[in-house]
């Protein structure tokens, strides 16, 4: 039964099992794939201008190269705030967006919603995600980008010796400025998110509804991973050069005026190639990284729902 949204109390309809189903996906799919994660960050950032940054030819070569100058160690630079980053995003995404689609759809899960209004809740959910964790994602790409060559003594660089070494070490330094460094190319990047999730849902539902069941009905892991991976393909061919944007302005080694300053310095330097620079090792990471999240969250939810 629909009530109208007046009289729903949103608080009523937030469900703890979007949260710990969306966290354990976060979690599960960050610890297996991070070095790539940290491979597409270097390639992103990387303008071809910056003597102290290694080159790398290709994703083997980086993923060699790291491991030889930096070890296993090198690979998982940046893990801890990475797995609080994911985990709570992803927990915090999924919570605002089933919340945010449930009182849209007047407290009634069965009824199906259109393109649009998944898009609203979507991008409405990411917004008030990245607000939250923007200065852990910060934290992430500075750890990421610690170079071999940069934690000695007497290099010029900071040095961070952890999360919570380079939190204090960013708020001395920039203020809670520098927790929001990218936050604006991050806004456009909620249209990432928007995208994915319209294009799960919609795929999902007409899915459902072809086979007369109703939306919400439990689907197959190989369904669940199949709509994941389609949808992140699509959402991440359209927005990834808001991701390097967001990553050069969060390196500390690079210096830029702002949002638009980064723009037209990487089509000046490197024209359309700069802001897809790392989109190989991105989608080698970012799809199997969906699968396993909502794989992971899926399942999880649903056996929630039906033990609790």
């Amino acid at each position: 039964r629909t009530v109208p949204r007046k009289k729903l109390n949103l608080l009523s309809l937030v469900k703890y099992e979007h949260l710990v189903a969306g966290i354990s996906g976060g979690v599960t799919s960050t610890l297996i794939l991070h070095p790539l994660d940290l491979i597409k960050i270097r390639f992103a950032v990387n303008d071809g201008r910056q003597a102290t940054i290694p080159q790398y030819r290709n994703l083997s070569s980086a993923f060699t190269t790291i491991f030889r100058q930096e070890g296993l160690r090198g690979l998982y630079k940046g893990v801890t705030p990475n797995v609080w980053g994911s985990g709570s995003a992803w927990g915090f995404y999924f919570l605002f967006y089933n919340t945010i689609k449930t009182w849209i759809q007047g407290g009634n899960t069965h009824m199906a919603l259109g393109p649009t209004m998944h898009m609203v809740a979507a991008a409405e959910a990411g917004i008030l995600t990245l607000a939250m964790t923007n200065p852990i994602w910060v934290v992430k790409t500075r750890l990421c980008l610690q170079y071999s060559n940069e934690l000695s003594p007497n290099s010029e660089s900071t040095n961070y010796r952890g999360m919570v070494d380079a939190l204090k070490k960013i708020y001395r330094a920039e203020g809670v400025r520098g927790f929001y460094r990218g936050f604006v190319p991050g806004i456009f990047g909620v249209s990432h998110g928007a995208l994915q999730f319209m294009t799960y849902e919609e795929m999902k539902n007409r899915y459902n509804q072809y086979r007369r069941l109703p939306i919400d009905q439990k689907l197959t892991t190989t369904e669940y991973l199949t709509f994941a991976a389609i949808s992140k393909l699509i959402a991440a061919a359209a927005t990834y050069p808001y991701q390097v944007i967001r990553a050069r302005l969060q390196d500390h080694h690079l210096h830029y005026e702002g949002t638009w300053d980064c723009i037209k310095q990487t089509w000046r330097f490197e024209k359309w190639r700069g802001f897809y620079k790392g989109l190989g090792p991105n989608l080698t990471r970012v799809v199997p990284a969906t699968m396993i999240t909502f794989g992971t969250y899926e399942n999880l939810y649903h056996y929630m729902r039906e033990n609790k």
